[in-house]
């Protein structure tokens, strides 16, 4: 199948060069001139614009940011879209803009797919896990091209318009409770009770069999396996908005999400001081599965 990609940072990058090794053929759009080129060097044709990658597919995906580059990227493309052309958005929108992009684009008879995907930097090599929103005969067209993105069983349709990206929204919260509750315990356990603990030796053992386990651990034991002290890290948090749209959102429902709300709190708390070692392991492990920046001494 032809897609187009717009963007090609970490994630759209990884995802053309998958879709490329799939047998797709890829055509794609982005700012960064060493992107562009390391996509090239991959087997991605890439064009000059956005609205060019319109003279070779109907299929586009968006990995781009949220709010005002999809509003801006969208703009652009609006006066060559075509009848039965679909848009994925790949990212991190808030699910009511992307309801109302699908029914906008419906009206021109463009259908809108949002699509929460996870995996990060490791999404490359195992693939990602994909929560589709959306008319479900779109989802079914561009399903082949979805499972070369995604890992083994990786790609769902969960709902009509917004979905995706609610389902995905939701994850990015528990994503915050967990790795904070995580991290305390950590902190715990290197200024506790007992001196000189062997972290990653702990790590490991949890990581073998007990209730605990989780990719989360897997990416802590590497990060033991290099430092324990994080004497030389910053333990301040940088944040993309989905957390805090959770909350906001099960405010509107009236469902209490406590432990994602301090997160929230604590997150802030530590761009406002420097933050702990709990916050610092947080950090760490953000750019282990995202990489994100890890602010230095």
């Amino acid at each position: 199948m032809k897609i187009g990609v717009i963007g090609l940072g970490k994630m759209g990058g990884a995802i053309a060069q998958r879709l490329v090794a799939g047998g797709h053929e890829v055509f794609a759009y982005g700012r960064n001139v060493q992107n562009m080129q390391q996509a090239r060097e991959h087997g991605v044709t890439t064009v000059k614009d956005a609205p060019t990658l319109l003279d070779h597919v109907n299929i586009l995906l968006l990995m781009i940011p949220a709010g005002k580059p999809i509003n801006e990227t969208l703009a652009l493309l609006k006066d060559k879209l075509q009848k039965d052309t679909i848009i994925i958005d790949g990212g991190n929108s808030l699910y009511k803009d992307s309801m109302r992009r699908a029914q906008e684009l419906a009206k021109l008879n463009v259908q809108y797919l949002d699509c929460g995907t996870s995996g990060g930097v490791h999404g490359r090599e195992h693939g990602y896990c994909l929560m589709v929103g959306g008319e479900k005969n779109a989802y079914n067209r561009v399903l082949p091209l979805l499972q070369t993105i995604a890992s083994k069983d990786g790609v769902a349709h969960v709902g009509p318009s917004g979905a995706g990206h609610y389902v995905k929204m939701i994850h990015n919260g528990i994503e915050y409770g967990l790795l904070q509750a995580y991290a305390e315990g950590f902190h715990l356990l290197h200024d506790g009770a007992f001196n000189d603990l062997d972290l990653h030796q702990i790590a490991k053992l949890w990581d073998t069999s007990s209730i605990i386990r989780s990719f989360l651990l897997e990416l802590a034991i590497n990060v033991y396996e290099k430092d324990q002290d994080f004497d030389k890290v910053i333990g301040t948090i940088a944040e993309g908005g989905t957390g805090k749209w959770t909350v906001e959102d099960a405010k509107e429902q009236n469902i209490p999400v406590d432990v994602i709300a301090q997160t929230l709190q604590t997150r802030a708390w530590s761009r406002e001081t420097g933050g702990n070692y709990a916050t610092k392991l947080v950090a760490l492990l953000r750019n282990q599965f995202g990489g994100h920046e890890v602010k230095k001494k």
